[in-house]
């Protein structure tokens, strides 16, 4: 399994497909808003802006957790809950695209089945 990229009957990427503004659905209710999003094979990520959720913060999920989106609704579901999100490492604005910092998160999001 791979984390950092989505699942094949998730996302084509063949189709364009800009997830910047949707809703984030964790299992147990909303989490935020897409603040950025990335399709490279390997590396796709989502940044979620939780809002007033957690305090305005920021929080980096891998790919593979999203389980469906939906451009009617414009909404992102992703397989894993509240808590479970909100105790990911913190969001590190200034190494976020570092391997390193994506091998911690993956580390921590890895231990979930998905």
């Amino acid at each position: 399994m791979e984390l950092w990229d989505y699942r094949t009957d998730v996302y084509d990427r063949g189709s364009a497909l800009d997830l910047a503004g949707y809703h984030v659905q964790a299992t147990d209710g909303r989490i935020g808003t897409v603040d950025e999003a990335t399709y490279e094979v390997g590396e796709s990520y989502l940044v979620i802006d939780t809002g007033p959720w957690i305090f305005g913060k920021k929080v980096l999920l891998p790919a593979r957790v999203v389980t469906r989106i939906d451009p009617q609704e414009r909404e992102v579901h992703v397989s894993r809950t509240k808590a479970e999100i909100k105790e990911a490492p913190e969001f590190d604005e200034a190494r976020y695209k570092e391997p390193e910092y994506r091998t911690t998160l993956g580390d921590y999001y890895g231990r979930f089945s998905s």
